[in-house]
């Protein structure tokens, strides 16, 4: 749970405030830096066909364990176990100090709410109460962090998306058992099931053994889930990833970006972990399904689909920690997209390699290597090509990435 566990040493100052404290306000962060080889990523078209080449480069924890953050966080006691909370968390890019999240301020997370014995409710801009309670089950809850996702990231286990006008709830451990439930207001007038999102999810842990399962609902994908950054664009936008048509454009999420027009997702995610003193096995399931594709004002369909997309994918993941500060892990993922109309399925298959090492509490070393071969046709009707969650895609069915770089926590 690589990725929790910084999230916790990030916060850990919290635990360094006065015990007759009433109120607290804490500035936390988390500053991941790298370098990193990917093997081809496209840089356009010559007459009609992608292209590609090799790259080099220093990147943010965006393409690293953990996205470069700082952020606010503050609790009032009110009495009785209950508190008043908040979360102002900003993402941004520490090689250019731009904005992340599209340029908004605190795109990361932004909600206030209250904490009692029995659980939190919060209000505002946060993450699915899915991918809270399912990624640590998966590659994404290890060392590489949410680089270790499914491609494009399409059920959300690495984090990459944040849901606007929440209402999340997650109660305390009751013998084991951990539930969760999220809304987001749609907010249409005249439509109030237009861009909603409710997800439910469910955990049990006991001993070595855990296991959850998670489902999510959202209407009008396209502008509800993945329209919600700063730089997302309307029902004539695919917010779901780029196409590429150009011959200076390049693809993202090719996997399923060609579902842009689906009026419903679905999401059905399962999980479990098992460890053995140092060893720890996990697995997941995840079914996601695009209905209703061919609505327009969800999103553009260049395809011309209609009907429903189905996407499911199945990984293992093994980590194993030689001492409290070395650990290595390593997963393989297997991705299929359904044939949908007169176009064919596609396959992915996503093997990782990560190991990292703690330096102090605070700060870790750690690379990792990841490689993707895709077969078949992608969402975009083209030969399936190989695209590594948060990269450009591939111009070809094949790509590599390996990083090595350092994480700070304040």
């Amino acid at each position: 749970m690589r990725k929790f566990t910084i999230a916790a040493s990030a916060l850990a100052g919290i635990a360094a405030l006065p015990a007759h404290a009433q109120t607290s306000v804490v500035l936390y962060g988390l500053i991941d830096q790298g370098f990193a080889y990917t093997s081809n990523v496209q840089t356009g078209r010559t007459a009609g066909a992608l292209k590609g080449e090799q790259q080099f480069a220093l990147s943010d924890g965006a393409a690293g364990i953990g996205g470069s953050r700082w952020g606010v966080k503050g609790a009032e006691e009110l009495g009785g176990g209950y508190q008043a909370i908040f979360t102002l968390e900003n993402g941004f890019n520490i090689n250019t100090g731009g904005l992340a999240q599209g340029g908004l301020m605190f795109g990361r997370q932004a909600f206030v709410g209250l904490a009692a014995p029995g659980g939190r409710l919060t209000f505002g801009r946060q993450y699915s109460i899915v991918a809270d309670m399912l990624a640590p089950f998966s590659e994404s809850g290890e060392i590489p962090g949410h680089m270790g996702a499914n491609p494009g990231d399409f059920d959300d286990l690495g984090h990459s998306f944040r849901l606007n006008n929440t209402i999340k709830f997650r109660s305390t451990d009751f013998h084991g058992v951990t539930v969760g439930g999220m809304y987001s207001v749609g907010g249409l007038a005249g439509a109030p099931g237009r861009n909603q999102i409710w997800s439910l999810a469910a955990t049990y842990a006991m001993g070595p053994f855990s296991a959850g399962v998670g489902y999510t609902n959202a209407r009008d994908p396209n502008l509800s889930y993945f329209g919600t950054n700063g730089n997302a664009g309307g029902s004539n936008t695919d917010n779901m990833g780029t196409i590429g048509t150009t011959a200076t454009s390049v693809q993202t999420n090719p996997i399923y970006s060609g579902f842009a027009s689906a009026n419903t997702m679905q999401l059905l995610i399962a999980g479990t972990k098992y460890r053995f003193g140092g060893l720890t096995v996990g697995g997941t399931y995840t079914h996601a399904s695009y209905g209703g594709l061919g609505d327009t004002t969800a999103g553009p369909n260049p395809a011309k689909y209609s009907g429903t997309a189905i996407i499911n994918n199945g990984e293992v993941n093994v980590s194993y920690a030689f001492t409290p500060a070395l650990s290595v892990n390593a997963s393989y993922g297997y991705t299929h997209k359904a044939s949908i109309g007169s176009f064919g399925e596609a396959t992915y298959n996503q093997d990782t390699l990560a190991a990292s090492y703690l330096l102090s509490k605070r700060t870790e070393l750690y690379a990792f290597a990841i490689y993707q071969k895709a077969s078949g046709t992608d969402s975009l009707g083209q030969p399936a090509v190989a695209s590594i969650t948060q990269l450009t895609a591939s111009s070809n069915n094949k790509q590599l990435l390996v990083r090595v770089g350092i994480v700070h926590t304040f």
